[in-house]
């Protein structure tokens, strides 16, 4: 298993890498399968922020679905170590979510699953967007400060039960798909506890649409 470390606004030493490397041996236990690992380490300059000013993020790249968990603190060695506890965590509900599928098998999903295609044409894309998948941009806006990060994901589709244990597994609050049943684009999100809502867009709607909006 490949463990890659890298630094974001932060040089990372030598004594945390190897640390890192000891800590996450035991992932190999709960993914045995799993092929790489990339940790993200990013330090906060804002005094105002000291308590959290170190934050580390796990990335578990297996052939199921990314596996991902953050957490932050004020120092890196703490930061990682929430880390872990969160990503253990959603490893072993993804172990036991692949036995009770071993064990209880489902019908193979006769829906259409042919990738979402606009009715309309779309303008090609600015060349300072990512243009192959898991690639990201950062592009400022003009001269004002608004940075915005762009990043490419491939889309394979799935149910919407399938969506919400992704969103789980990453720790997001809301996660994008292709919905294996209506071939549309749609967003889940996080509500309240454990209540979720789900956007479906309609391409054939046009431009006089109006945009949606979470409720």
């Amino acid at each position: 298993m490949e463990i890659v470390v890298v630094g974001r606004h932060t040089e990372v030493a030598d004594r945390f890498r190897r640390h890192v490397e000891d800590k996450l041996a035991k992932i190999e236990q709960l993914a045995p399968t799993a092929q790489r690992v990339d940790v993200e380490v990013t330090h906060e300059n804002n005094p105002r922020q000291s308590g959290v000013r170190e934050r580390v993020e796990l990335t578990v790249r297996d052939k199921g679905p990314v596996i991902r968990a953050e957490a932050a603190a004020d120092d890196r060695f703490g930061a990682l170590d929430l880390a872990m506890t969160k990503l253990s965590e959603r490893l072993r509900r993804a172990n036991d979510r692949r036995k009770n599928r071993f064990r209880n098998p489902t019908p193979e999903d006769t829906a259409d699953v042919r990738p979402f295609v606009p009715t309309q044409v779309q303008e090609p894309a600015a060349p300072t967007a990512p243009s192959d998948p898991g690639d990201t941009v950062e592009i400022q806006l003009g001269d004002s400060p608004v940075v915005i990060r762009q990043k490419l994901h491939s889309a394979t589709p799935m149910s919407i039960d399938d969506a919400l244990y992704e969103m789980e597994m990453v720790g997001h609050d809301f996660f994008l798909f292709i919905d294996v049943e209506t071939s549309r684009p749609s967003v889940a999100y996080r509500r309240r506890g454990w209540t979720y809502g789900v956007i479906a867009l309609d391409a054939a709607c046009g431009a006089a649409s109006t945009a949606p909006t979470a409720e």
